[in-house]
């Protein structure tokens, strides 16, 4: 269990059914290309490069990670929200607003 500094437990929950392998292999692969990808443009600015280019980069970290973002929404409404719907958690809608207008900005 993940601890927060102030002594209380992480609020995060688990997931009921499991992601597969396959796309928790491919979740995996992305976010570890964003991170090496946001690497690399800290090690631009540490270079001091061109601020163009490094914008270019931060365009394409963005897009990356946004990407894993909407497969997670997708996943999420596939299988938690269905879940949570069939056992009469009509409540789940309102959460699926709220993370909807998070990500379409």
């Amino acid at each position: 269990m993940v601890h927060e500094p102030n002594g209380g437990d992480c609020c995060c929950k688990h997931k009921a059914s499991p992601r597969s392998d396959e796309f928790q292999e491919n979740l995996q692969k992305r976010l570890n290309r964003a991170i090496g990808q946001l690497n690399g443009i800290k090690g631009m600015i540490d270079d001091n490069r061109y601020c163009g280019d490094v914008l270019v980069q931060l365009a394409g970290a963005e897009a990356a990670i946004h990407k894993v973002s909407l497969m997670i929404l997708q996943d999420h409404m596939q299988t938690c929200v269905v879940e949570q719907i069939r056992q009469g958690d009509d409540e789940v809608v309102e959460e699926m607003v709220q993370l909807i207008k998070r990500f379409a900005k």
